[in-house]
């Protein structure tokens, strides 16, 4: 187990090291480059035609979804626990100056996340059960040709197995253990935290059952409703306490961009390379919104969206929302808050309780991020679910699906009641395997990004704003 343990760790500091990280923002920039910055110059638009929809009744046919429900299902996949242990541990090692690399990494990632999602609807087929199923594999192999079948599956074969952890039992872990923090809090005599924990695992498992037997439509119903109100009780909380704390925001946001280049003085030395700054910021931007991971694009693949650029505007709008949004409100919310963050330290999410708790009490605090963390990290578990089961769909066709599914729900009780901290290590390796072969495919398919995005444009200036 310890040679294992090596040979993971070694991988993982390649797969999760600076040039990988610079592969994943590089590609970002040549495709923003040759799209020559579609997520700037069609902000607006993207904004209007994905956000400004929330609220207008979509329909879809048997084996899809609509074009909101796709986004909220990838969402969900992509707002988990980083959004809040994430970007705590980002701004104790690196400092403020984080914020403002994480910042600049969003801003990338929209036009990967664009392109993703534009491949993936574009380059879509209909499986033997008459659902949409696309992705990297698909883009893959549709798109770069059948020679490269080979690299579809080597993606799949990372994705289906890092489903497991890093979308399963490292979810559960953390559900878990919120709620076990909720009840120390209000009853720290507790001992039956084993009991409790197979308990909760159980529920979860029939939870994410009764979901992902339910199929895609499930899926995307479910999706559609926990992610904008998870997304909001968390902005809301977060807001309030940045709010009461105003007094303080000039400073954060000269100590934010100061940091960045010059982390020295802002953190007292704890925090003195630049370096450091910068990759914390690009790695928990990258970990957060999964732009690049090729993920996200196997949600969006289902809509009933039959424009792929259309659909495309959702990666957009879905990593605006996921890091400019959601992780810059948890770093605000620290930094405002007034307390010592101990940088060049790892901080947990008891400091974001703290935070919190600094307006709404600890008690309070205690159940908003518990129960931030728990729907955060359920809604990861569901969208993982579908994409490890189109992964395993493609490897071994529609009859594996059903059997992949009930592991997948085993597993979740697994990593209730268990220490799986190697298996997660190396979930976490495969997840950023992941990357590998699906950034060598949307590089290689961008001119059909970019034919794609004009000719949608010039439709739109053609006929109006549709």
């Amino acid at each position: 187990m310890e040679t294992i343990a090596s040979i993971n760790s070694a991988i993982n500091g390649v797969v999760w090291g600076i040039p990988m990280l610079a592969l994943l923002v590089g590609a970002g920039i040549i495709l923003t480059c040759m799209t020559a910055g579609v997520q700037f110059r069609k902000f607006g638009y993207a904004m209007k035609n994905t956000g400004g929809k929330i609220f207008k009744k979509g329909s879809s046919a048997e084996g899809e979804v609509t074009p909101f429900q796709a986004m909220s299902t990838a969402l969900a996949g992509t707002v988990g626990t980083g959004n809040i242990a994430g970007i705590t541990a980002a701004v104790t090692l690196g400092g403020p100056g984080s914020i403002f690399w994480l910042w600049v990494t969003a801003l990338i990632g929209m036009c990967t996340k664009y392109s993703e999602v534009t491949l993936a609807v574009k380059f879509r087929e209909k499986n033997d059960e008459g659902d949409w199923v696309g992705g990297p594999m698909y883009y893959i192999k549709n798109g770069l040709g059948k020679n490269w079948k080979w690299l579809s599956a080597l993606f799949c074969i990372f994705a289906a197995l890092a489903a497991f952890g890093i979308g399963n039992a490292v979810q559960v872990g953390n559900i878990v253990g919120s709620i076990n923090t909720i009840v120390v809090t209000f009853n720290p005599s507790f001992t039956g935290t084993g009991t409790l924990n197979l308990v909760l695992g159980i529920i979860l498992a029939v939870i994410t059952a009764f979901v992902l037997f339910g199929g895609i439509k499930r899926i995307g119903a479910v999706c559609e409703k926990l992610v904008p109100f998870m997304a909001a009780v968390y902005i809301l909380a977060c807001l309030v306490c940045i709010i009461a704390n105003a007094a303080n925001i000039p400073t954060v946001f000269h100590d934010i961009f100061a940091g960045a280049f010059s982390p020295q003085g802002i953190t007292g030395g704890a925090v003195g390379s630049v370096m450091l700054v910068i990759t914390w910021g690009v790695k928990r931007g990258v970990f957060s919104n999964e732009a690049g991971l090729g993920s996200a694009p196997m949600a969006h693949a289902a809509t009933s969206e039959t424009d792929c650029v259309k659909q495309g505007l959702y990666g957009i709008f879905e990593v605006f929302v996921d890091t400019i949004i959601i992780c810059t409100l948890t770093g605000l919310t620290l930094l405002t808050s007034g307390l010592d963050m101990n940088y060049g330290t790892k901080g947990e999410t008891s400091l974001n309780t703290a935070a919190i708790g600094t307006v709404f009490g600890d008690h309070v605090a205690s159940i908003i991020i518990g129960v931030g963390i728990a729907l955060f990290a359920l809604s990861t578990v569901l969208s993982w679910a579908l994409y490890g089961t189109r992964c395993c769909e493609f490897l071994f066709g529609t009859k594996s699906i059903k059997p992949y599914q009930v592991i997948f729900c085993l597993v979740v009780i697994v990593g209730a009641t268990m220490d799986l901290t190697l298996a997660w290590d190396i979930a976490d390796t495969l997840n950023g395997l992941m990357a590998i072969p699906n950034l060598i495919a949307i590089i290689g398919l961008s001119g059909v990004v970019v034919k794609e995005t004009k000719r949608h444009f010039s439709e739109v200036e053609r006929l109006g704003d549709r």
